[in-house]
């Protein structure tokens, strides 16, 4: 009975069992429900494509599978070579396959599967076949070793830097102060209309904003905010100056303001302005832009350049030489007192008398009462000694050959435009008294932007009291010459420190001790006394251990050649290059841009050929300091051996002028912005040269990975990396000749952070919207040249840039420095380009 019973309840629970499996009892048929089984396999992956970018590397695609059965879509099987087992099964319409070997053949099918228990799987797809690359070859089995060419230490000069406040930085510094016989913090100004503040303690960490009128400011290039005084009697009289260039509202102006000190908050309050002085310029440089009160007099002193372009083309005689504009002069007002509104003229100005006031730049009488001193073409940087003389020294920026230090005094003429420097410029500049020549004067073999800064009065560095101090911009050259000197002094940059910064402005502490502001790299550093006892370069080549020994023309055995896809135009000289690296040091390559950082110790040699004489070898190193430095070596005719040229000189060889650029001139073309080594960057390298100790012809970037030089490794195939065309080579498209072409000559100091005032980017990788030259208008002047833009779109003879790499030794030359000859493929090759062009798209 029990049993009958039991047996009764199974078959009962084994029907329910069967009836629920079946889908029956529940209300719904079999074709819409979820637990229907399905047998349908989904559809053949359609269209299989492989692709093999890298000899280790296969790439798989296809079509999506659809699935008509119920349980829907799962994924894929790919099976190679004929396996009947799965290689993988990816979940979507792709695989990549990194189990293959270079140089062997692969066959692929794919098969679709669904989410039914047990899975359907589709027939398989029809084979793709496919080969992968063979590895590539390097040039070069080994890393050579080097023991004999490295850079060593830096020679050591009397005088040294070193950074000050290292936990800060700065946005674009153009000046750094303290207030009047307060130690206790600095003041930095900043380009973009912000004054930063901090405690004048080593350690400090962190800056506080004193006053911020970025939203008035025009900045870029030589605009922005300028300068900045306290008043002498700070904080007693609360007024702090401002120099700032603006176009709110109308047209760029420079404008001189006063702001009014809050002592509670310990900042400036920017809505306290007062405007006392507004110019406007005709251009967006040489806008001067300091401002300094005298010790001597107590008079706010003002410096503005000549009103920009090139070679002061405004008017018959030019804005310096005119005293009826402010442009180009230096100025003298009295500021009043606390609650003044507007300024007066010092009785003694030479011009109170039959002058008229220029509160607005220029006046209809004969002279603008508040000209102190003029003829000057751009007083970036000046200061007052805080000695007994109080004297004012100018740092001029120059137009193409000469930068000048002048000595102001009261009526003084300092010559421009009719003299830059001691030298003759455009005697066709009016009949005013006679000019004065300038203290001190260098050219550009040793800069090509002076920076002034100040006579030295401290204490750290007692041989040193009583110079003056001053820098140029483009070469970081710092110098110091007698307060005394006269008649002009010519200063070569064999004499000045060198430096890696772009010198900015110079600052001076309560204590007399001076401080340099670098704009570039946005840090803080103290001029000290040097310690001596530093680093040597050999004067003769063989002596370097950067070639071999017995022959030095050869590179000795631990070089690594090397050759840029797009080279830098030399005069038409051929040219050899090789990187020595220390042992067990690597190149950095990790930089988004694919720029190259090399370790200290490392050289670069570059040997030039005019014809088939070796002529002159330059080593840029890097020294154990970090700092990059030039020197230059010029072989002699039998070229047996090369002695090194200080402070650069020019050759007739073959006819031709050659020129040994000084080491300022160096660092001038590799600039700090474009990371001092040119051309050694992933674009440039990828591609293929002749290696001399084996004889194979290989991609420069494989061999250089192949032996162990590149940390992090480039192991991408080349094919999938950059690579910029030879300009004059046929490869690429005339777009990426061109560019390439301007990336070597011109982006070096074209481009962020560059030396130039100017927010032109000449890379490779920026769009011809980004180059910011696409029918812009020239700021520095038109050439001549009708409605005239830096690139005007299918019209080379309206483009400014096209006609500066037309000139040579000229004001407006590009590039500036060490070549005397135009280069006629590069020339024709932009206006082929420019001509090309139908828009800025």
């Amino acid at each position: 009975m029990v049993r009958t019973k039991l047996q009764g309840w199974l078959s009962v629970a084994l029907a329910a069992v069967f009836m629920a499996v079946a889908g029956c009892g529940t209300g719904s048929s079999p074709d819409n429900t979820p637990n229907q089984a399905d047998t349908t396999p989904p559809s053949v992956p359609m269209n299989l494509a492989a692709t093999a970018p890298t000899p280790t590397q296969v790439q798989l695609g296809w079509n999506a599978s659809t699935d008509t059965g119920g349980a829907g879509l799962a994924g894929y099987r790919v099976y190679r070579n004929g396996s009947a087992t799965p290689l993988a099964s990816p979940a979507t319409n792709s695989y990549t396959d990194n189990t293959v070997s270079a140089g062997t053949a692969y066959t692929y099918r794919v098969s679709a599967v669904d989410a039914a228990m047990p899975a359907n799987e589709s027939a398989q797809s029809s084979p793709v076949s496919i080969t992968t690359p063979n590895a590539p070859v390097a040039g070069l089995d080994a890393r050579p070793g080097n023991t004999t060419c490295l850079a060593g230490d830096e020679p050591t000069a009397t005088l040294a830097i070193s950074r000050a406040f290292p936990s800060l930085s700065f946005s674009a510094p153009v000046a750094m102060l303290q207030a009047p016989g307060n130690a206790a913090r600095w003041y930095v100004v900043q380009q973009n209309g912000v004054v930063r503040m901090f405690d004048n303690v080593p350690n400090v960490a962190t800056a506080s904003t004193f006053v911020d009128i970025s939203g008035r400011v025009d900045s870029g290039g030589e605009r922005g905010l300028l300068g900045m005084a306290f008043h002498p009697n700070f904080p007693t009289d609360p007024r702090v100056f401002l120099s700032y260039t603006t176009t709110d509202p109308g047209p760029l102006t420079s404008r001189i303001s006063s702001f009014q000190y809050v002592s509670g908050s310990g900042t400036l309050d920017a809505g306290s302005e007062r405007v006392l002085l507004t110019v406007t310029q005709p251009e967006s440089n040489h806008n001067g832009g300091n401002i300094a009160f005298s010790p001597a007099d107590g008079y706010l002193y003002i410096g503005f350049g000549d009103g920009g372009g090139g070679g002061d083309q405004h008017g018959s005689i030019g804005n310096g030489q005119n005293l009826q504009t402010v442009l180009g002069k230096m100025l003298r007002i009295d500021v009043g007192g606390p609650g003044a509104t507007s300024y007066t003229i010092p009785s003694t100005n030479p011009y109170d008398a039959s002058g008229g006031l220029c509160t607005s730049g220029s006046t209809t009488a004969a002279q603008c009462r508040e000209i102190y001193a003029f003829g000057f073409r751009n007083p970036w940087r000046w200061s007052f000694d805080r000695g007994a003389s109080h004297a004012l020294w100018v740092g001029d920026v120059g137009q193409a050959a000469w930068e000048e230090v002048d000595r102001v005094v009261l009526g003084g003429n300092y010559g421009w435009r009719c003299r830059e420097g001691a030298h003759d410029y455009n005697l066709t500049c009016g009949n005013q008294p006679s000019r004065l020549d300038p203290v001190a004067e260098y050219g550009r073999s040793a800069g090509f932007s002076i920076t002034g800064g100040y006579v030295y009065r401290g204490t750290a560095m007692p041989s040193l009291v009583g110079r003056y101090f001053f820098a140029d911009y483009g070469s970081g050259r710092i110098w110091n010459i007698a307060s005394n000197t006269q008649p002009t002094l010519a200063v070569t940059s064999a004499q000045g420190l060198a430096t890696n910064l772009g010198i900015s402005s110079f600052g001076e502490a309560v204590n007399g001790e001076l401080y340099v502001v670098d704009l570039n790299g946005g840090g803080l550093y103290q001029l000290v006394q040097g310690t001596g006892g530093g680093g040597s370069v050999a004067t003769q080549f063989s002596a370097t251990g950067c070639g071999a020994s017995g022959n030095p023309s050869q590179p000795a055995s631990g070089l690594i050649p090397y050759a840029p896809n797009a080279g830098f135009w030399s005069d038409g000289a051929g040219k050899t290059r090789w990187l020595a690296l220390p042992n067990g040091q690597n190149i950095d390559t990790s930089a988004p841009d694919g720029d190259w950082n090399f370790p200290n110790g490392t050289v670069l040699r570059k040997d030039f050929h005019i014809g088939t004489r070796l002529v002159e070898t330059r080593l840029f190193m890097r020294h154990t300091n970090g700092n990059w430095a030039g020197y230059t070596y010029e072989w002699n005719a039998g070229g047996t051996e090369a002695t090194r040229v200080v402070g650069g000189k020019t050759v007739t060889i073959a006819g031709q002028d050659w020129i040994f650029p000084s080491e300022a001139q160096c660092l001038a073309c590799h600039t700090s912005a474009a990371g001092r080594s040119l051309g050694l960057e992933t674009a440039q390298l990828n591609g293929s040269i002749l290696y001399p100790t084996t004889g194979r012809t290989a991609n420069q970037i494989v061999t250089l990975n192949a032996i162990n030089t590149l940390s992090p490794p480039i192991t991408a195939a080349p094919s999938t990396l950059p690579a910029m065309p030879d300009p004059y080579g046929s490869g690429g498209t005339l777009t990426q000749r061109a560019r390439a072409w301007l990336h070597s000559n011109c982006s070096f100091c074209h481009r962020p952070g560059g030396p130039t005032p100017s927010n032109m980017d000449l890379r490779y990788t920026a769009t011809l919207a980004e180059t910011n030259t696409c029918n812009v208008v020239p700021q520095s002047g038109d050439l001549g040249l009708p409605n005239a833009r830096l690139v005007a779109p299918g019209a080379p003879g309206s483009s400014v840039l096209l006609e500066r790499i037309d000139q040579r030794g000229t004001a407006v030359t590009m590039p500036p420095l060490a070549s005397n000859l135009v280069d006629d493929g590069g020339v024709q090759l932009i206006t082929d380009w420019i001509n090309g062009l139908a828009s800025c798209n």
